[in-house]
């Protein structure tokens, strides 16, 4: 099912979350949310939810205006960061409450609800672990639970806000590999809230960067990561270095001097050079680059990351080399970015 968040603007007492807003969800989508703390993208997942309302604005599920339906009568699947399971009940009863609580025409038997529950922890690869209570299972465990409950209900959108957060990061990872095998397994239209950059990119059909209540950039993970539409989203999303550049007729200068970067189009003026420090070439230093003595050298698995002054480079810029590169502190080096933004002061 289709979710179309038109104009949605929320305030809490009288404080801005949420600044006109839209964004158009598509049926089966991997939505990821991300963004600072602060930045409105749990606000926004809690509006979908139906467990707060928008001051001015419009959510839609397909055709239907859920704008002031409640959380019960939007038929969402809901997945927290701690798990919120129920503690005195075993797994098995925790992924049918859903449908029990149900009633009259939707409501199951119980020999109906326990083949769910038990279909569920299969997909979820638990097993055998019904009978058990929550305090019994790991961290990881208790999260597939929670999923299984959340899927039990046969949601029209699945909803997790932070669902890895309170895990350590090695569960973190396999979890994320399982949740998009199950996605695709499942085909739930899916909107998951987080602040791990790695996560949203590597999970997420689309990712939406989100920053002060807005929505910054929208698009694939490569899109958003390799072609950043501001300095915030740039700022934000993975390693960047950036410094102060003077544009003329295309041509990009530091302190003067020509770095060998140019593109057609660039209004002449001033702005910051963002670039990864992985998107750079090494160059012999009578080139136009970017020169500087080394200060600061660390071993990162294969590479080396050193910092950088000098040259009109007046705040450290990090670059990467291979781990056998000559790189001392105090020496000097050349280089150029490859991948690379300008965004105007």
């Amino acid at each position: 099912m289709d979710v179309r968040i038109q104009n949605v603007s929320k305030d809490f007492n009288a404080l801005p979350a949420l600044h006109d807003v839209s964004l158009d969800i598509r049926p089966g989508e991997l939505i990821a949310l991300l963004g600072p703390s602060g930045s409105g993208k749990t606000t926004l997942l809690r509006l979908i939810a139906g467990l707060d309302f928008p001051n001015t604005g419009t959510i839609w599920f397909a055709d239907e205006d859920a704008s002031k339906k409640r959380v019960q009568d939007r038929n969402i699947g809901f997945v927290f960061q701690h798990y919120a399971l129920f503690r005195h009940m075993t797994v098995l009863a925790n992924v049918g409450f859903g449908l029990r609580v149900r009633t009259g025409k939707e409501r199951w038997s119980k020999k109906d609800i326990d083949a769910r529950a038990r279909e569920l922890l299969e997909l979820v690869q638990l097993p055998g672990l019904g009978k058990r209570y929550p305090h019994q299972l790991s961290g990881g465990q208790r999260q597939r639970v929670a999923l299984a409950r959340a899927l039990a209900i046969e949601p029209r959108v699945l909803l997790l806000d932070e669902p890895f957060g309170a895990l350590d990061a090695q569960v973190r990872k396999e979890l994320r590999r399982w949740l998009r095998e199950i996605h695709d397994a499942t085909g739930h239209t899916t909107v998951f809230v987080t602040h791990d950059q790695e996560e949203a990119l590597e999970l997420a059909d689309r990712v939406v960067v989100m920053n002060r209540g807005h929505i910054e950039q929208v698009g694939a993970p490569e899109e958003v990561y390799d072609t950043p539409n501001s300095a915030s989203v740039f700022a934000f999303i993975g390693e960047s270095s950036h410094l102060p550049v003077t544009i003329t007729r295309g041509q990009l200068y530091c302190a003067g001097h020509s770095i060998g970067l140019n593109r057609e189009g660039l209004a002449d003026g001033t702005g910051k050079l963002f670039f990864r420090p992985h998107d750079i070439e090494i160059v012999s230093d009578d080139e136009p680059a970017l020169a500087g003595s080394i200060i600061a050298s660390r071993r990162t698995a294969g590479t080396r990351q050193v910092d950088i002054v000098g040259d009109g480079i007046a705040e450290p810029v990090t670059v990467e080399v291979p781990a056998s590169h000559p790189a001392t502190i105090g020496s000097r080096i050349a280089f150029r970015p490859g991948l690379w933004s300008v965004f105007p002061d």
